[in-house]
């Protein structure tokens, strides 16, 4: 073998990937679901470096999830370019679900914009029928919408109801026609995450079936018409990773794309179990090549995924890798890092203090579906090390800020500093895993800086912190001191999440204020290293 590919391609809480070419320039874009800003694009030359560009939603009128619950917010979104009118559209839901026991709302719309860096213009609203909206150009210049049906009626033996077809006007700016049915799926169940295309005088639909976990895959259906019938895959499922033990698992909901020589490959999302199958990475993308067979139907070099994969023919295309640290000298945040729901406010400056990131706490918890004061970026290595310098002055035991480890309000480690009225100034390292939050470790620690760290191991953290106080500096190993004995990583899986509620995303790293006495106190952030090992 050649050159090539290790997969994942995009490592930590990448799922639900849709892949789209112009020239020789590959686009990736994703699920973001509660995180800000909406839908990261990542951008690559030979599929298997990858960029992070920017995000499709920037601006509260593009994406409100004000309130919205965990794992809820940005589902499945469609990247396509059409060469006819050189512009970039994405489908994306904005699904709304405030407790665990509402319905579902599922509004879809439509952005573009001539670069996927942005800016991304005004939305369009689709429907609401169900999610993972994808647009389809065909050849004679029509628009067509596709998204799974979801049948909410009580009693329904099902969510998924199928997938739905329906022609959009770009001059209208609105869906037009008869709404289809166009295919019910297969005894896998949970159809959903449709992509349509066209090669010769075939339509090809490939679909998200069996769920998002360990029965998980990819189906494709054939058509000579665009509304159907769809015949399945003779091989079906093309891709998945049930019933196996390969390190790459829940591999499913995944699109084509060609290379400019011709050749062809596919992205789908998988998860890599540790420790009894939890997947603490979350859910990531992962690519697999292929090639048409002449039966006229696609077949994957291998129907279940691999770690490596041979590269297509162009040469490699090496991007450069983030910086390991974040001084945070601009004005604005680094494109790693994610908000909660909502863009940062004035509880997040740059600028208030030049060269720090300054965290105003807010009257609301972490745990808040509401604004908070978290600021945070992805997980992306099993093992890693992450660490901070903060000045912080609490005086109340409602005050604390600090780093932290976060899947959702139901599963975090947060080593803070905070008050206590016996104690005084304090380092706390605070654990939930649902229920109530608890705490791990407590000791009195009141300095001027305080120098924050975890460092991931085969799942386990180990948190730590030092009073050095130089500016920038790094403190001497023999300086760290614990807090607390190793943790279990294992609670910031979607499995461990999943037990209290839905969790579809992953773990992030970061930092985090409250100040549930309303005084906004601030804590002042004089960097943030990740620095992580690749397995």
């Amino acid at each position: 073998m050649g050159a090539t590919i290790r997969n994942p391609i995009l490592s930590g809480f990448h799922p639900d990937p849709s892949i789209c070419r112009r020239g020789e320039d590959f686009y990736i874009a994703n699920s973001s679901f509660q995180w800000w800003p909406g839908v990261p694009i990542h951008h690559s030359r030979d599929l298997a470096h990858w960029e992070l560009v920017g995000y499709a939603l920037t601006r509260t009128s593009q994406l409100d999830m004000d309130g919205t619950l965990d794992s809820a917010g940005i589902w499945a979104p469609c990247l396509s370019y059409c060469e006819a009118d050189g512009l970039f559209h994405l489908i994306y839901t904005n699904v709304n679900r405030h407790s665990r026991y509402s319905p579902f709302e599922t509004p879809n719309y439509l952005v573009t914009a001539p670069d996927p860096r942005g800016p991304w213009g005004e939305p369009v609203f689709l429907n609401r029928s169900g999610f993972d909206p994808s647009l389809f150009h065909d050849a004679d210049g029509r628009k067509w919408l596709v998204n799974m049906c979801m049948d909410g009626r009580p009693g329904a033996e099902t969510l998924f109801a199928g997938i739905l077809l329906q022609e959009y006007s770009p001059k209208d700016k609105r869906l037009v026609g008869p709404v289809t049915n166009i295919f019910r799926g297969t005894d896998l169940g949970a159809t959903e995450g449709p992509h349509l295309f066209r090669r010769g005088e075939w339509y090809y639909l490939i679909v998200a079936e069996g769920g998002t976990g360990y029965g998980h895959a990819m189906t494709m259906a054939r058509s000579r018409k665009i509304t159907g019938p769809y015949e399945v895959h003779p091989e079906n499922p093309m891709m998945t990773a049930r019933d196996t033990d390969l390190p790459l698992q829940k591999a499913g909901h995944g699109q084509l794309v060609e290379t400019p020589g011709g050749e062809w490959y596919g992205v789908f999302l998988c998860g890599r179990p540790r420790g009894g199958r939890f997947c603490v990475l979350g859910r990531e993308t992962a690519i697999e090549r292929g090639s048409w067979g002449e039966d006229g139907w696609f077949r994957f070099d291998s129907p279940h995924p691999r770690v490596e994969v041979p590269a297509p023919s162009p040469p490699p295309a090496p991007m450069a890798p983030p910086p390991r640290r974040d001084d945070f000298d601009s004005p604005t945040l680094a494109l790693p890092f994610n908000t909660l729901r909502m863009p940062p406010g004035e509880e997040v400056s740059l600028t208030a203090r030049p060269g720090w990131l300054r965290l105003r706490g807010t009257p609301r918890p972490i745990e808040t579906n509401r604004r908070n004061t978290l600021v945070a970026r992805r997980v992306q290595h099993r093992d890693f090390d992450a660490a901070t310098l903060m000045e912080y002055r609490p005086a109340d035991a409602s005050q604390a800020a600090g780093l932290v480890c976060f899947y959702g309000h139901a599963n975090y480690y947060w080593l803070r500093v905070s008050y206590h009225e016996d104690q005084g100034v304090v380092l706390e390292l605070a654990q939930r895993c649902g229920g109530e939050p608890a705490l791990a470790a407590r000791v009195p620690a009141d300095w001027k800086q305080y120098h924050l760290r975890v460092a991931a191991r085969d799942d386990k953290y180990q948190f730590g912190a030092s009073p050095e106080p130089r500016r920038g500096a790094s403190p001497d190993g023999a300086e760290w001191i614990d807090v607390g004995p190793p943790q279990d990583g294992n609670i910031l899986s979607d499995e461990s999440a999943s037990r209290f509620g839905a969790a579809f995303t992953g773990a992030f790293v970061g930092m985090a204020a409250v100040d549930l006495s309303g005084a906004g106190l601030g804590a002042d952030f004089d960097f943030f290293e990740y620095e992580g090992t690749p397995t």
